[in-house]
């Protein structure tokens, strides 16, 4: 048995089926439970502030919960290494209990982290939680890992994950820690699409018997029939676990809604075992196609003025909501780099800045796929064509009239005529025609496969 152990919370925000806190507990006389802000999560260009106004909240409920249990969540910021050296030999930690996440920032992370622990005499314990299985649990026979999806989920749906965990235990820190801090102050989003916190996942999950129609609706921007746990999914106030089997319980095992799931774990063991998707192909075949757009295109594209009605909405929806349909996102991204010939990176940088539930593996895997560069990828010659996949997602242009305020008085018959001709006053003329700019991308696809 350890005496006083620390628990570093990262995307793992709840107190049931948390693997790593509940090993803690049940390990030691009393866990100290810690969230600490890395100032270098906000460098680099890939800041989300609707997602940190998600995770805001969402610490703010888990505070509120150790509070019910005589604790509270204590916060640190600064570099993680130093915060956890210094609570040790403060604090006389004997362990330091956390879960693991896969990108290489995390990985990186984690290995400063066991250093200090080591030097400062504590053991550094690490468990996986944020997936279904961990990366290296799905393998092909030959041990090497999958870069296809189907066998891959054919192999997953063989082990079931785990039944979620009730954590019981309340054997947590009551006393108070030289340092603390409190929850920064955030600015807040009036219009993001998600609201965090522990509370609100659990309302979403038990709607999930609402998504029996899931895939007849999903393509549908207009309907919203999607679970909306991806953020709740990424900043863990609900674990995959207690997501799989609500939805196996509520719908069954062969339903749609169990595929997406291992579409995010797909993505994310890609990433693990292949690192240099971040700033590279997965294909090293496309290294060599060149990007031609340029910075004009780029920012018509954020700004949603197109000229392509269904691209422009999702974009304008992002903007405003820190959310964007996945459909939509499939379209906008194919747009973007098949129509406008902007590199891919763009994409996924601006989608990491904007989205509320960026995930940096997942984010990597669907921006790859769209622009064709990565495995089980969408081939290169099969384009999305923005106007008929707005004639088959949105033939009433619900959507489309709800975030792009110029065409609302249009019918939808003109709105899809946009095509060919002139557009409203207020609104841009489609800045490219798809049938050219389709087949330009496709010579460049031939033209840079190495």
């Amino acid at each position: 048995m350890q005496g006083k152990t620390l628990f570093i919370f990262r995307r793992d925000l709840r107190l049931d089926d948390n693997m790593g806190l509940i090993a803690a507990l049940s390990d030691s006389s009393e866990v100290v439970p810690c969230f600490i802000f890395d100032p270098a999560q906000r460098k680099g260009g890939y800041f989300s502030q609707n997602a940190f106004q998600f995770m805001c909240e969402s610490l703010a409920w888990l505070d509120r919960a150790l509070r019910a249990r005589g604790s509270r969540l204590f916060l640190f910021r600064g570099k993680p290494e130093g915060i956890v050296a210094r609570l040790v030999r403060q604090e006389g930690i004997s362990a330091v209990y956390a879960n693991g996440d896969y990108t290489p920032f995390a990985q990186a992370r984690d290995r400063r982290i066991s250093l200090a622990c080591g030097k400062a005499g504590a053991q550094f314990r690490l468990f996986h939680d944020a997936l279904l299985h961990w990366p290296d649990e799905i393998l092909k026979p030959d041990g090497s890992p999958y870069t296809v999806f189907t066998p891959y989920f054919r192999a997953a749906s063989r082990i079931l994950p785990s039944r979620p965990a009730r954590n019981r235990r309340s054997n947590y820190f009551r006393g108070k820690i030289r340092g603390e801090g409190g929850l920064p102050v955030c600015k807040a989003n009036p219009n993001i699409a998600f609201r965090g916190g522990r509370t609100e996942a659990l309302r979403l999950l038990a709607r999930m018997g609402e998504q029996d129609d899931y895939a007849a609706k999903r393509d549908f921007p207009s309907l919203g029939s999607t679970t909306h746990l991806s953020a709740h999914l990424k900043f863990g106030t609900v674990s995959a676990r207690e997501a799989y089997w609500a939805a196996e319980g509520k719908l069954g095992a062969a339903h749609p809604l169990i595929r997406q799931f291992h579409w995010r774990d797909f993505f994310t063991q890609v990433a693990f075992h292949r690192p240099g998707v971040f700033g590279h192909p997965f294909n090293p075949r496309y290294s060599g196609v060149r990007w031609t757009g340029g910075k004009a295109e780029l920012e018509a594209w954020k700004r949603g003025m197109t000229g392509f009605p269904i691209v422009d909405a999702g974009m304008r929806e992002l903007a405003s909501t820190g959310y964007m349909h996945n459909r939509v996102r499939m379209i906008a991204a194919s747009f973007l780099t098949k129509d406008l010939h902007v590199d891919w990176r763009e994409g996924e940088k601006h989608f990491a800045q904007k989205l509320a539930d960026y995930d940096p593996c997942v984010n990597n895997g669907n921006w790859q796929w769209a622009a064709s560069t990565g495995c089980d990828a969408q081939p290169y010659f099969r384009i999305f064509n923005p106007w008929l996949q707005q004639r088959k997602f949105d033939p009433s242009c619900e959507y489309i009239k709800r975030w792009v305020p110029e065409l609302s008085g249009l019918s939808a018959h003109r709105i899809h005529s946009l095509e060919k001709e002139e557009p409203p006053a207020g609104y841009p003329r489609r800045m490219v025609e798809h049938a050219r700019e389709a087949a330009v991308a496709k010579a460049a696809f031939r033209g840079g496969r190495g």
